[in-house]
């Protein structure tokens, strides 16, 4: 079982943001979240006069809608992220093409995965987020996907929560051959959903708590709210 590190911080956004552009000037490959704690910690990141152009953007997962809907992840990665930087010190963005199905989306993301790190690809740096009923990205519980062995990318056909699209996601073997993954999560609605993932003993039927990098380091962190039931 991968240990975690977890830190309890007053700002897990900022925490976080400093943690992105340092792999992001390293010129890592690095998988976003989408939700509005790591919206906050893109703000921040934005702020930075780092050079982050070096580095490679992927979706952790995406809405099968139009790029300027609001539901879409890439359209808040860049308002929040990309689009507030110089274009010089921009990292590269890598969009999802929703205007395929599912499917057709999610191994054409998955083609470009390979072209670009390699038909092994390992992530430098996942930044994931927590549902309340304890899934990550598109990883409902109880879904096909959570069986994925192999694939990087899937299509998720109906997603377990709102908004209630089809979806594109990363999966769990890709997750699990990153160097780092790091849970940003925050607010009292999230205590519980911690505690089932990083308690002792976790919930092995929540996505979020299968998400272990066996040869990487794995990181929670969260604020006092988001920590109250984990007993530390």
């Amino acid at each position: 079982m991968t240990a975690t590190d977890i830190r309890v911080v007053m700002d897990p956004a900022a925490e976080v943001a400093r943690m992105l552009v340092d792999v992001a000037c390293a010129g890592g490959q690095i998988a976003l979240s989408g939700g509005s704690t790591p919206q906050r910690a893109y703000e921040i990141a934005s702020e930075s006069d780092a050079d982050l152009s070096a580095a490679t953007l992927w979706l952790g997962d995406e809405r099968m809608v139009a790029p300027d809907d609001e539901r879409s992840n890439l359209r808040m990665v860049r308002t929040a992220l990309t689009d507030r930087l110089p274009e010089e010190r921009r990292p590269r963005l890598m969009a999802v093409d929703t205007a395929l199905g599912p499917d057709a989306a999610a191994t054409a993301y998955e083609s470009l995965l390979w072209e670009t790190i390699g038909r092994h690809p390992r992530l430098d740096l996942a930044l994931m987020g927590l549902g309340p009923d304890g899934h990550t990205a598109s990883l409902f519980p109880g879904q096909p996907a959570l069986a994925e062995s192999h694939r990087s990318v899937i299509g998720v056909a109906q997603a377990g929560m709102e908004p209630l699209v089809a979806r594109v996601t990363l999966t769990l073997p890709l997750f699990n051959r990153a160097r780092e993954v790091v849970f940003l999560v925050a607010g009292a609605d999230k205590a519980a959903a911690v505690a089932r993932v990083f308690g002792t003993p976790p919930d092995e039927t929540a996505p979020a708590a299968r998400v272990r990098p066996g040869a990487g380091k794995l990181m929670l962190v969260l604020d006092e709210p988001a920590a109250a039931e984990l007993g530390l």
